[in-house]
């Protein structure tokens, strides 16, 4: 069994309840998904690449975690181990919209540069941990449920990148300028 029909169910791919078709795919998301823009011919022939390196572990990850109109699953395991709670090394099954989301953000920033990643997923152990030491840490974080990063691009101005984020409206955008990085996650549209 290859990467590709690792996952096969009923002619398509069953990921985190999604269902993604082969050819000219279709995926059908949940209501309160982000959609793709583009003729679906275009969405299915393109490779969706993303590149990361953890700053916590070194750790990084440059490759399409999606291509022929599916999640790859082994780069989808990839990305998991790289932006794992460094704190625990516990992973977590990265939820495929944000990838898609740093996807789209990368392009509307224009770099090729690797995200920088400050913090992927978390244990709840380490959230509660973090929520003790920070009033910045939310008790029930997306983080924990593998739907937020907070992240940096080198070469690119948080605020820029920031601005871009909310341009997407996909969901949740924070902006910590002292530390120089932004949150974004699939959570509804909302700033701080």
């Amino acid at each position: 069994m290859n990467r590709r029909n690792l996952l096969q169910f009923a002619g398509g791919t069953l990921l985190n309840g999604a269902l993604v078709g082969g050819g000219a795919a279709a995926l059908i998301l949940p209501a309160n998904a982000t959609t793709l823009t583009g003729p679906p011919a275009t969405r299915a022939a393109e490779a969706r690449r993303l590149a990361f390196v953890n700053t916590h572990t070194g750790d990084t990850f440059a490759d399409a975690y999606w291509e022929a109109g599916n999640y790859v699953p082994d780069a989808m395991a990839a990305i998991n181990h790289v932006m794992r709670d460094h704190r625990s090394s516990e992973a977590h099954e990265i939820d495929p919209r944000l990838l898609d989301q740093l996807h789209a953000l990368r392009g509307a920033v224009e770099t090729q540069t690797p995200y920088q990643i400050i913090s992927g997923y978390r244990s709840p152990v380490t959230n509660a941990a973090l929520h003790e030491g920070s009033s910045g840490v939310a008790t029930r974080s997306l983080h924990m449920e593998g739907r937020a990063i907070d992240i940096r691009i080198r070469g690119v101005d948080t605020a820029r990148l920031r601005d871009a984020a909310l341009d997407m409206a996909a969901g949740g955008v924070g902006y910590y300028q002292a530390s120089d990085f932004i949150h974004v996650d699939t959570g509804r549209v909302r700033r701080w």
